[in-house]
């Protein structure tokens, strides 16, 4: 079985976060770490977004991003929320994108040819970015298992997390999910027998 990506605790999510601002692009990069960690989804779906997929008419972020069908793995479309505190990440670097094309991909790449992200170079973008901040096992599928393990150590159902996920299985979530001592803690602190 293959190894899986590797969750990330906060304090790594930080030092991800305090690279991102030192460096070029980063407020793109930093709109692009948060997005991955605070919705779980998939590169390609991240990849995938148009500005008029995430910001409305007014230039203000949506709080529903809706995934065509062919931008999902399921190939069925989906809502992602966005929390109010990613909202207002991602109000900041829309900013880049006042009077742009909406139909221009929401992440640009830092080739000014090219139409944005593509799947794959923003998995690459992803592997290096971990490897200088030293965090050995993490890739761009660390944000969605970040995201459904955390889901799943603050008691959230199983049914709601394949939602969220957009994951057809029970199996499929549950390979996402880290069982680590917070989660193990959780369960038998919830369990009052006597």
């Amino acid at each position: 079985m293959a190894k899986q990506a590797k969750v990330l605790n906060s304090t790594e999510i930080r030092r991800v976060l305090d690279y991102v601002a030192t460096r070029k692009h980063a407020l793109r990069n930093r709109a692009l770490v948060l997005m991955m960690f605070n919705t779980g989804m998939r590169v390609s779906e991240v990849a995938s977004l148009r500005i008029k997929d995430v910001v409305d008419g007014e230039g203000n972020i949506k709080n529903e991003i809706r995934l065509l069908a062919e931008n999902t793995k399921t190939n069925e479309a989906r809502a992602v929320f966005v929390n109010e505190k990613l909202r207002k990440e991602l109000q900041q670097y829309a900013k880049v994108y006042a009077n742009a094309d909406p139909n221009n991909k929401f992440f640009y790449s830092q080739k000014r040819d090219s139409d944005g992200f593509s799947s794959s170079t923003l998995c690459q973008h992803f592997h290096y970015l971990y490897k200088r901040v030293g965090l050995d096992g993490a890739s761009s599928h660390s944000s969605r298992r970040t995201f459904i393990t955390t889901l799943a150590n603050k008691g959230i159902s199983v049914r709601v997390i394949m939602g969220l996920s957009g994951h057809k299985a029970l199996s499929s979530v549950q390979c996402y999910i880290d069982c680590n001592s917070e989660l193990m803690r959780n369960a038998v602190e919830g369990l009052a027998m006597v």
